[in-house]
């Protein structure tokens, strides 16, 4: 649905002064894309979606239609993925805390468990010691130096007796099978991306075994506007870069092997960052120690982006046009912090609004019950309006309290 004031307006007076613009067509491109650009390198590969990112149950049915995985770090995205029709079986479960009685529900439906934590090899040794003819599907989060800095958090140090000892405990427990060996570091420039490759890779020869699948995890770039691109002062990659990082490696590796392993990556930005927008209404314009000062129906947190300007759009509502030089865009709530927009030079007016950008990664999903309640998500895709997620109200955020 192409955007103009008219549309816009009509869409306000039905749905409030501030809304999220779902785009779920461009959300199943990328997902279609981004597999084809791996596969066409390695074919045995695929994308288990990251929950966490943007559970939309109508992106998630969708990486579901088309195959992909759910890749998810808590029982509350597990729930999620039963719900929408994913088979236990394509469903990946990170995470570092579980919940002991929803581990052995889901352990007994066929998810895969990816343990993270001397911890959980115990609660997994419990559950199949308390069913010894039932084959549990296991994998093990693999932690080692990609050189970005960063000690990682998750997943076992390769190099410490600990993993050593959750991999003999898979191993050489009878109704355990290793299915996965994932890792997942944050950066998301390339050269981690080789690194994660060839470190599991490296991994695979030290352990002697092509287990069924790889998992690269998650962090790629995704799709964004020149003026966000811009602001990073680090190279964006494609997809096609990916690709090349990652799938090159592991088809010379297994090009003379018999036996593959599927390679996966879990990618939540890259596939759904640039399929969201959020309209907010202008509500007040006003001048502080010569400061223009716009306030907005919306938040920095409804957007999810700090540091950088999102790409907008204006769409005039009144012919009573102000100029303004460097305003501060800013939000509802009585945080300072809460700028969506720094410096904007340009006209505006009572009544506006303004489109953001590139906001399907993290926003929908960390929007805090803060000051108010979140706003409707409408997928406007195919040429019609569908509501996806109405406005919420005082009953959703207030009906588990005790009056």
């Amino acid at each position: 649905m192409e955007l103009n004031t008219n549309t816009l307006s009509k869409l306000r007076e039905e749905y409030g002064e501030a809304f999220y613009l779902l785009d779920s067509m461009q959300f199943r491109n990328n997902f279609l894309e981004l597999k084809s650009t791996f596969s066409s390198i390695y074919p045995h590969f695929n994308i288990a979606y990251s929950y966490k990112t943007n559970y939309t149950p109508k992106l998630c049915r969708i990486v579901n239609e088309l195959g992909g995985y759910a890749e998810v770090v808590s029982e509350m995205e597990a729930e999620l993925a039963i719900r929408v029709g994913v088979k236990p079986e394509m469903i990946i479960w990170n995470g570092p805390i579980k919940n002991q009685n929803k581990l052995e529900e889901y352990l007994l439906m066929g998810v895969t468990v990816n343990l993270d934590s001397s911890e959980e090899c115990q609660q997994v040794r419990m559950i199949a010691n308390k069913y010894p003819k039932k084959i549990f599907s296991l994998g093990i989060r693999c932690n080692f130096d990609v050189r970005d800095g960063v000690i990682s958090r998750f997943g076992f140090d390769v190099n410490e007796k600990a993993f050593w000892d959750a991999f003999d405990f898979v191993i050489n427990t009878k109704n355990l099978r290793l299915i996965n060996l994932q890792c997942h570091f944050a950066k998301r420039q390339i050269d981690y991306w080789t690194a994660r490759a060839k470190g599991m890779v490296e991994l695979l020869d030290r352990l002697n075994i092509v287990p069924e699948r790889i998992d690269l995890g998650g962090g790629l770039f995704g799709k964004m506007d020149d003026s966000l691109k811009d602001q990073f002062n680090v190279c964006i990659p494609g997809y096609s870069e990916y690709a090349k990082a990652v799938a090159v490696i592991f088809a010379e590796r297994f090009a003379n092997e018999e036996k593959k392993p599927q390679l996966l990556i879990e990618p939540g930005s890259a596939l759904v960052g640039d399929c969201m927008r959020f309209a907010g209404t202008v509500k007040t314009i006003k001048s502080v120690r010569n400061k223009s000062i716009v306030s907005i129906m919306g938040s920095q947190k409804n957007i999810s982006m700090s540091g950088v300007n999102p790409p907008i759009q204006v769409f005039s509502t009144s012919k009573e046009q102000q100029k303004l030089m460097n305003a501060d865009l800013v939000g509802y709530t009585c945080i300072e912090a809460d700028v969506l927009y720094k410096n904007y030079t340009g006209v505006l007016s009572i009544g506006d609004i303004v489109v953001f950008g590139n906001c399907g990664s993290y926003s929908l999903v960390m929007k805090p019950p803060f000051i108010l309640p979140n706003f409707a998500v409408l997928d406007i895709s195919e040429g019609k309006v569908e509501l996806i997620k109405r406005t919420e109200t005082f009953d959703d955020l207030f009906h588990t309290f005790v009056f």
